[in-house]
């Protein structure tokens, strides 16, 4: 059996193949895709601005699946809750080794044996595809009854990362001022979350207003035009929250410029949350002195652990009904029509684009 899957066969070359449909291992799963999510970490990797790929690879590491076939001993998923052929599943999209410091003492992710993709020609687990194969020790997640896959997917890998992120540098705590660098997923989730914790203000900074507009829907109070100069959305920030500036601040927007702004947007005895820079390899120059003067944390946090796919998928099913996730999702592609995805993604025209494999 052959599925199709959006390959990257070299830096800003992207192919539809036919690939073929692997029966699963031992202790592993083949699901069909139901949504593949589209990151602005794929365009970072389209473009080659997250370095050197193991090309060609199939795109895709946000997935909603159904399960076709379990492997030898499957009978439930990585959080012991009981699957068959027919449910619905997420998956942690690293294959970790589970055998060495950082897996088993550190308990960290990503280890320094993880692999995040394989040859397009291999079995494969790229959700830009009709199908993925999970190999044993790749951990899937069963949704919960009643849960919108729309829901699960508007997120992605982003509430995971923004998890993860709190989990390293800090929740956020009840009243808090916050402000969020960016407003597509990652940013959104940060909102999201915020929202939920009881933070008193929440500013969110963008250029596109359809994502400012789906901020204030996720629990924003306020949003700011990055069409404006950096020292007026400075002030606008202080006069919202007040001269001790933000309590913390997040960066979620990819762009190295953010990063000096943010340090000078951060008040006093702040945190400094880096989420988005993961692709956007380079420098920029900020004053050492106001990290001192502003008693300032910075931290950074990048690939989910299983943990964080897991409570993102529960966060979003229990405020679903609540909060219009599934709203989020704004433009749907075939696999044929991954590069449109990407580009809708990377102008900043989706809120959120997903793959849908059901369109020709």
């Amino acid at each position: 059996m052959y599925g199709k899957a959006a390959v990257l066969v070299e830096k800003n070359r992207l192919e539809t193949w036919d690939v073929e449909v692997h029966a699963p291992e031992p202790g592993g799963a083949l699901v069909r895709t139901i949504l593949g999510g589209v990151c602005g970490s794929d365009v970072h990797i389209l473009t080659g601005e997250a370095g050197e790929m193991p090309f060609p690879i199939i795109l895709g590491h946000e997935g909603v699946g159904e399960i076709t076939q379990l492997g030898a001993g499957v009978s439930s998923d990585y959080a012991g809750t009981p699957v068959k052929v027919g449910d619905l599943v997420i998956w942690s999209p690293i294959a970790l080794c589970h055998r060495c410091y950082s897996c088993t003492v550190l308990e960290q992710t990503p280890c320094e044996n993880s692999q995040y993709f394989e040859d397009a020609a291999k079995p494969n687990w790229g959700s830009y595809s009709e199908y993925a194969w999970l190999p044993n020790n790749m951990p899937f997640y069963r949704l919960p009854d009643g849960a919108q896959p729309e829901a699960i997917a508007a997120l992605g890998c982003a509430l995971p990362t923004v998890l993860r992120g709190f989990d390293r540098c800090g929740p956020v705590r009840f009243g808090d001022s916050v402000v969020v660098q960016g407003a597509g997923p990652v940013g959104l989730s940060a909102v999201l979350v915020a929202a939920q914790a009881g933070a008193r203000e929440i500013i969110v900074i963008d250029g596109a207003q359809a994502r400012l507009d789906a901020a204030i829907t996720l629990g924003a109070t306020s949003t700011v035009s990055l069409s404006l100069p950096a020292d007026e959305r400075k002030r606008i920030i202080y006069d919202l929250i007040g001269k001790q500036g933000p309590d913390i601040v997040i960066e979620a927007a990819g762009a190295l410029p953010a990063f000096p702004e943010g340090v000078d947007i951060s008040g006093i005895h702040s945190r400094y949350i880096i989420l988005g820079l993961w692709g956007a390899i380079g420098t920029q120059p900020i004053s050492p002195r106001d990290l001192t003067l502003k008693n300032l944390t910075i931290g950074g946090a990048s690939f989910p652990a299983p943990k964080n796919y897991y409570q993102g998928m529960q966060f979003a099913a229990r405020v679903q009904d609540r909060v219009p996730l599934a709203g989020l999702v704004s433009h749907r592609f075939g696999i044929g029509q991954a590069a449109e995805a990407l580009a809708v993604t990377k102008n900043g025209v989706a809120t959120k684009a997903v793959i849908d494999p059901n369109i020709a």
